[in-house]
């Protein structure tokens, strides 16, 4: 059996999450990461400057440094005698398990209540989309919609890659999906420079997003037509599979026309189901989510067991 790297990193994670008093004080690897790309894009994204070919060069630095840090911090803590109970605690960090239920979950409980604008407060937090003027349908679907994107981002994909490529494959991963959050837009000023990034991180949830549209459909017991139907109407090729599974398990329409900045984005609908999201389903989509993380332990045990 090989070491219990992930399913250790897995359970650090569900136990603590990234407590606030451990950010207030350390702040977070992915901060450290961020730092480097913003400094990097301050200096190179200028006009007159080969935005393209500049935005290669800082997806490149950034990914390998990042795996140098990761290796030598590795070898770190095997030398002082942690071995792979070392590694899991430098893995922990780039999962985010209990940090995507803790975030979600007050969603539905300020619908629960009736309590609009602490909804659109809560949920502000983890979309992207104006949240100011959204009903409670549109304050759950974001919830709904942001969750199981973010199952891939947040926790299959990481998993993945520290069962493909170790500790260095997972923090590697993280500095790639954190350039796209950052400079992998389409907008004027990051098109060119954010090209490489946003095609790189494409290409890293390119299996996950699949594996983990299947396990939402595993453990929310259907949905399997809404994903092969739907998956691709979502602008991103990643993103819309995890959507369309969760969409087609809980029956309902997720995405659709969405405002940013004020402009409204004539986004596609995914789902045949009910567009009048409420509590009830942000509550069910966090209770799939559970079981999809669930499923994910076994494939991590079933990893280590056949190694």
């Amino acid at each position: 059996m090989a070491e219990p790297v992930a399913l250790a990193a897995l359970a650090i994670d569900v136990a603590v999450g990234w407590p606030a008093w451990l950010y207030a004080r350390v702040g977070h690897p992915v901060g450290a990461i961020a730092r480097v790309i913003g400094a990097l894009e301050k200096w190179w994204n200028r006009p007159g400057l080969p935005r393209r070919l500049l935005g290669v060069a800082t997806i490149a630095i950034v990914v390998a440094l990042t795996i140098v840090v990761a290796l030598l911090a590795e070898w770190g803590v095997r030398a002082l005698g942690f071995g792979w109970a070392g590694v899991a605690l430098l893995a922990w960090p780039g999962l985010a398990q209990r940090s995507l239920y803790v975030h979600v979950r007050p969603v539905a409980l300020a619908l629960a209540r009736g309590d609009l604008p602490v909804a659109r407060s809560a949920v502000a937090m983890i979309v992207g989309r104006d949240t100011a003027t959204l009903d409670q349908a549109g304050v759950a679907r974001a919830a709904i919609e942001s969750l199981a994107e973010s199952f891939c981002d947040g926790v299959a994909a990481p998993l993945f890659w520290l069962l493909v490529g170790g500790l260095p494959g997972l923090w590697a991963y993280k500095a790639v999906n954190t350039a796209d959050s950052l400079i992998g837009h389409r907008e004027e000023r990051w098109r060119d420079f954010g090209w490489a990034a946003a095609r790189l991180d494409d290409v890293a949830n390119l299996l996950p997003a699949r594996v983990g549209a299947v396990l939402i459909c595993v453990a929310g017991g259907g949905g399997w037509r809404v994903m092969w139907r739907d998956a691709r109407n979502h602008a991103s090729p990643n993103a819309g599979w995890t959507e369309a599974a969760m969409a087609g398990v809980l029956g309902l329409r997720l995405a659709g026309p969405i405002a940013y900045d004020g402009v409204i984005a004539d986004k596609s609908w995914i789902g045949d189901g009910r567009a009048a999201a409420c509590a009830d389903d942000v509550r069910r989509a966090l209770a799939v989510y559970g079981r999809a993380c669930g499923l994910l332990w076994v494939l991590a045990g079933i990893a280590a067991w056949a190694s």
